[in-house]
């Protein structure tokens, strides 16, 4: 069994967070009961004894506290008794006598060495009952002050502090964020810190005082491990885009291990290359040269031509790819995709076989994408050089995964939306060339305004940080986080640690940087497609316009949870929409007209709403009702009759004409217009849906989608702004 970390006492763990700026109690320790009962005094009553030594990490268990002392006489028997519960392995130990500090809000902060992010600062609601709760949030070190505060808010029950509650005020937040930015500070100057647990923390009036504090100190080894570790020099821009160039931009691609038979990776790989209109120049190798597609084809790589490929895709067997890679290197190849299987993800002597090919790479100067990859696309090159399909239409949308199956997903959605993508690639095992470095180059790539990524294992945290925050100081990364789990190392006698899930770290990480964490793949191409195409809000002041009641109601619910302020319908607006319809509409937002619309108040009332300087964005739902009638008509056995024909065709046209209503107005004002129907799944091709798809942007399924989208880009809106 391992041997538990040493502590610092209670009393000097205080005394250290108070140097840097932690308010703590004031306290004594004294030696035995008669000192006990003079610091009481002193202190003044009622006070808190305690037992306080190294040795005593959790003095509740052990009986070791006593509170609410009110005069000499108690705290000299009190601190008698509790010294004759004294151990001969407890060590040097002392009685601690403290002030005691009352309030109906207790906190939890704390300090823990994650092993993949490093130092991460916590807060929690709760104080002993935090770990019932769960509602923690943590923070990468070193914390600045927006950071801190975020952290304030990110907790879910943060109105009770943010809020007066039960007669007491508002927490002092400077003065928390003072708490939060000290432990920073501690674990940047102190790496001998493993952890630190302030438990409670108890809201003194509007006043932040730690009551309890637990510092835990790590080994030598452990305390090297947890230092800072040195980082290489990022690469410039320019050194980004030269480096990725052969592998999204490449003059000519060789398909190694081409194959005749339409089933095999090399196959599919080539006709997909030659389907969707790869420009550049083709090299296939097939060891017999026989034609392929109708395709000449080279037995080996030494019979192409020197520099006319410099990106190669690999679907030969793993034992020959080592030779494969320095063959390609003399004809001036520096970019590989390896779909080859039987590296790491195998077993066996599949991690040696890894490893020497990434040796391999670097010593030849290429660039790996893979091994067990499903392919790269790059729309500005029609290059779609994958062992699946689709091919997604042109965009604006980088795609990076650790899951081949989940690019396919996004792919599908740009096609089912329309909403384009730049550039798309499995990882696979990651091995030379990961997640960071694609951050990293989305971040530089002037044909790329998104990053849309699904990950399962970080890897080098403080890598995949450092690219995280290049990118997003200028584009919106969107990510998805599979494989949810809690295997990190934690600090041993620490509530702080036990807190520390990794999902729980990343999530404080993604809050801190600004990164838009989806709950599911669908919603994440929708956010990113979202800011790819709409305008940034000024706010998340939001109208919701509507043709169903109901509609309304629930997109009025998602707003709340989502933290979208449904405001008041201003009075001119509702004075001129008295103008437009009869009495019956809901005069309120939402905004539901009842049926009593003409043919040109829907566009008039949406350049009403998204031209006012009290509206931030607009939801508009039941777009596509009237053509899907239109539909129904036209498909029947009555049409073109009894006038059905002319007003399917109308209803068709109108709806179309509210999808480009709804972008043309939200261009003219710098304001997100999104609109929602069900009908993206019950019919694409009603003219409302297709309308939308045509202007190039998300028609969402539901009210619940185009709200949670329009969060997103409202909180991509605010950390561009906290930005500057």
């Amino acid at each position: 069994m391992k041997e538990s970390a040493p502590t610092l006492s209670e009393f000097e763990s205080k005394a250290l967070l108070a140097d840097f700026g932690v308010p703590v109690t004031r306290e004594e320790l004294a030696r035995d009961a008669d000192a006990a009962a003079a610091a009481a005094a002193r202190i003044g009553f009622p006070v808190a004894l305690k037992l306080c030594g190294a040795a005593i990490a959790h003095k509740t268990e052990r009986d070791g506290v006593r509170l609410g002392i009110g005069d000499e006489a108690s705290a000299r028997a009190a601190a008698a008794e509790l010294l004759a519960g004294v151990r001969p392995e407890d060590g040097d130990v002392g009685v601690l006598v403290s002030e005691m500090v009352s309030g109906r809000r207790e906190l939890i902060a704390g300090l823990v060495r994650d092993p993949q992010f490093g130092a991460c600062v916590m807060l929690g609601l709760g104080g002993i009952l935090t770990e019932a709760l769960g509602d923690v949030v943590f923070g990468v070190t070193p914390l600045r002050e927006a950071d801190a505060r975020r952290m304030i808010r990110g907790l879910r029950a943060s109105h009770l502090l943010t809020r007066a509650f039960r007669g007491d005020p508002p927490v002092d937040e400077d003065a928390l964020i003072r708490v939060l930015l000290g432990l920073s500070r501690l674990a940047e100057e102190r790496p001998d810190i493993a952890s630190v647990d302030l438990n409670p923390v108890i809201l003194r009036g509007d006043q932040p005082i730690a009551v309890d504090a637990l510092v835990e100190l790590a080994g030598g080894e452990e305390a090297s491990a947890t230092s800072a570790m040195p980082t290489p020099a990022p690469r410039s821009d320019e050194e980004v885009l030269e480096r990725f160039r052969p592998l999204f931009h490449p003059k000519g691609i060789v398909v190694a291990g081409v194959s005749g038979h339409p089933g095999k990776f090399g196959f599919v790989t080539l006709h997909n290359l030659l389907r969707f209109g790869y420009a550049g120049k083709l090299f296939a190798v097939k060891p017999d040269g026989a034609e392929v597609l109708g395709r000449e084809t080279f037995p080996s790589v030494e019979d192409i031509p020197d520099h006319q490929a410099d990106l190669v895709f690999v679907c030969t067997p793993n034992k020959v790819n080592i030779q494969l890679l320095r063959d390609c290197a003399k004809k001036g190849v520096r970019a590989a995709f390896v779909a080859s299987a039987g590296y790491a993800e195998s077993g066996g002597n599949g991690p040696a076989l890894q490893r020497e090919i990434v040796e391999v790479a670097n010593e030849l100067g290429i660039l790996l994408i893979g091994p067990n990859g499903q392919g790269v696309i790059s729309t500005p090159d029609s290059m779609c050089a994958q062992i699946v399909a689709p091919f997604p239409p042109a965009g604006r949308i980088g795609v990076a995964s650790q899951s081949g199956n989940l690019v396919s997903s996004y792919l599908n959605y740009a096609v089912a939306t329309g909403v384009g993508v730049s550039k798309a690639v499995s990882l696979g095992n990651s091995a030379q060339t990961g997640l960071a470095e694609m951050l990293e180059y989305f971040a530089v790539d002037p044909e790329t305004d998104v990053a849309l990524v699904y990950v399962e294992g970080i890897g080098d945290g403080r890598a995949f940080r450092r690219a995280a925050e290049r990118l997003t100081a200028s584009k919106p990364l969107v990510l998805v986080k599979g494989g949810v789990g809690e295997a990190g190392k934690r600090a041993a006698a620490s509530h702080t640690g036990a807190l520390a899930s990794d999902d729980r770290v990343f999530d404080g990480i993604c809050r801190q940087l600004g990164i838009l964490r989806a709950p599911t793949v669908e919603e994440a191409f929708e956010w990113a497609a979202t800011l790819a195409t709409q305008p940034l809000p000024a706010g998340n002041r939001t109208v919701i316009f509507t043709s169903v009641g109901g509609w309304g109601v629930l997109a009025a619910d998602a707003c709340s949870a989502n933290g979208l302020e449904l405001i008041p319908l201003p009075e001119d607006i509702k004075a001129r929409i008295d103008e437009m319809v009869p009495a019956r509409w809901s005069r309120n937002n939402p905004i539901d007209l009842a049926g009593g619309e003409t043919r040109d108040t829907i566009p008039e009332v949406m350049e009403l709403v998204l031209g006012h300087p009290d509206v931030d964005a607009m939801v508009h739902l039941g777009l596509g009702i009237q053509a899907a009638q239109a539909r129904a008509f036209e498909t029947g056995p009555f049409h073109p009759d009894y006038g059905i024909g002319r007003i399917a065709e109308f209803h068709a046209r109108q709806d179309a004409r509210y999808a480009l209503a709804a972008k043309e107005a939200s261009e003219r004002h710098g304001k997100p217009a999104m609109s929602a129907t069900e009908l993206v799944f019950a019919d694409r091709d009603n003219a409302g849906v297709r309308g939308v798809r045509e202007a190039g942007r998300v028609c969402y399924p539901s009210a619940h989608r185009a709200v949670g989208a329009l969060a997103a880009l409202v909180r991509w809106s605010e950390h561009c702004r906290a930005r500057g």
